[in-house]
């Protein structure tokens, strides 16, 4: 069941969806008068209200305005997710810990759900049920994540590292030259991309094919383009499939298909699914995310001078505050449940909004040596990330490579005319243009294993030394 609530009003009078950009200043707008009082117990099936559209470009642009606006329904907000779909969406970090860790009460199977919404739907990419760990629950769940683990363990993280890092000097003599880049397309989606199609063994001439396919499923805003991007990612994914049961190799689909719990075909090619989902364009936008905050705050600035903050920081403070992934974990009630002062229908269903639940009492600015903590970024219980470790690995050398490289790189626009790309689940720059002290021909043929040849103008990029010039 999806939320009472009519999907399609328009938001109410003084939403922040109501002001220029989205951005409007001041405290956040009262609920409509009709909505149900924060922390009542029922949301009426007859009653109508305006619902926020997490998928229009104005949220994008201010997500927080909104979370703010939507916490005054209390620990659930009615939102829709696409044009007719709508859900509950929680806001509140308890709320969003015990949901995550109650398998009694929710379930991740969406079937019954897919029933109640149109076939077409732009999001039944993102939702829709497959025979992998993220739409299971229970022993069948457990059987498809221990394929995952057990695989990625087989992942030395010095190997990964060293990949990463060839893998990031190939990305930079690319464009390193021009002295300028968008550093989304140029970097940050590559780099996962190549990575990943690495890891599971195909050639580097299908990269191409897995960023648009994975781009699409995340990006997709009408039926057709869903169902486009669902089609190419199919098909990258059963030729990989094929590639390895001709001829196995030391990849993860060699090791999903040799895996001691027996996956059939279809089975393997649904953990591939989920895994390479959720480690290419939301670890994409977690390097985007911590550079554009490391080249728009001047404690960064300080940081590559000498300063306090880390990479490490930067990534802690994005996994706090704008996590690539701003709601998701899909859940459906398994029967009527007073969930935190609100009812949830039998089936209806529910997505946690990570970011909202860690900035609930505002935002989180991290001192050097401040740990993780408790965000919920990876989520929460039996499906939580199940590999955090192998995207910080990811992430953090990506980072360190290009900030070594280019050490004087900065924005080339203000922070305040960055754009998001408009999206119900992930949290997502649209661009990251930047610029920098172009490296000549003997920089860019320097790699890794050659130190010789690295420019002595510039720092060995496998150094630990912080380098001399700034970044901001």
């Amino acid at each position: 069941m999806t939320s009472p609530y009519e999907p399609g009003a328009a938001p109410p009078p003084g939403c922040p969806a109501h002001a220029q950009g989205g951005a409007a200043a001041g405290p956040a707008p009262a609920p409509p008068q009709d909505a149900p009082a924060p922390g009542s117990p029922s949301l009426d099936q007859g009653e109508q209200h305006a619902l926020v559209k997490l998928y229009e470009p104005e949220f994008a642009a201010d997500p927080h305005r909104y979370y703010a606006y939507l916490r005054q329904y209390g620990a659930l907000a009615p939102v829709e997710i696409a044009a007719g779909v709508t859900a509950m969406l929680v806001t509140d970090y308890r709320a969003a810990l015990d949901l995550l860790n109650d398998e009694t009460t929710w379930s991740k199977d969406s079937r019954a759900w897919m029933q109640t919404v149109p076939p077409d739907t732009a999001v039944m990419p993102m939702l829709g049920w497959r025979p992998n760990a993220l739409f299971n629950d229970g022993e069948v769940h457990r059987r498809y994540r221990q394929v995952i683990t057990d695989s990625f363990r087989l992942v030395d993280p010095q190997e990964l590292r060293n990949r990463v890092r060839h893998t990031a000097d190939t990305l930079i003599q690319k464009f390193g030259a021009t002295g300028e880049a968008d550093l989304v397309p140029a970097y940050a989606q590559q780099l996962p991309l190549l990575m990943f199609n690495n890891l599971f063994g195909m050639p580097d001439e299908y990269g191409d094919q897995l960023i648009a396919a994975i781009t699409g499923l995340m990006d997709c805003a009408t039926p057709e383009e869903a169902a486009a991007a669902d089609a190419a990612f199919t098909a990258y994914i059963m030729e990989l499939v094929g590639r390895k049961k001709a001829a196995r190799g030391p990849d993860l689909t060699s090791w999903f298909l040799d895996h001691p719990n027996g996956l059939s075909d279809e089975e393997v090619a649904a953990q591939i699914v989920v895994t390479m989902a959720a480690g290419n364009e939301p670890l994409a936008n977690l390097v985007a995310n911590a550079l554009s905050r490391m080249l728009s705050d001047d404690r960064y600035y300080s940081t590559l001078s000498g300063g306090a903050l880390t990479v490490q920081d930067a990534i802690n403070e994005v996994l706090w505050n704008d996590p690539p992934m701003g709601q998701y974990s899909a859940h459906y009630a398994r029967r009527d449940v007073f969930f935190h002062g609100t009812w949830v229908r039998k089936g209806q269903l529910v997505l946690v909004s990570y970011a909202a639940a860690n900035t609930q009492f505002g935002e989180v600015t991290l001192d050097s040596g401040s740990g993780s903590g408790a965000h919920l970024t990876w989520a929460s219980g039996p499906h939580a990330c199940p590999v955090p470790r192998h995207a910080l690995v990811i992430a953090t050398t990506a980072i360190e490579r290009l900030t070594a490289w280019l050490s004087d790189i900065e924005l080339a626009v203000p922070k305040s005319e960055l754009r998001w790309r408009p999206s119900s689940f992930q949290r997502a720059l649209a661009a990251l243009p930047a610029r920098f002290t172009p490296i000549t021909p003997d920089q860019a043929g320097a790699t890794p294993w050659d130190n010789s040849s690295s420019p002595s103008t510039r720092p060995d990029p496998t150094s630990t030394e912080r380098p001399s010039a700034s970044v901001r």
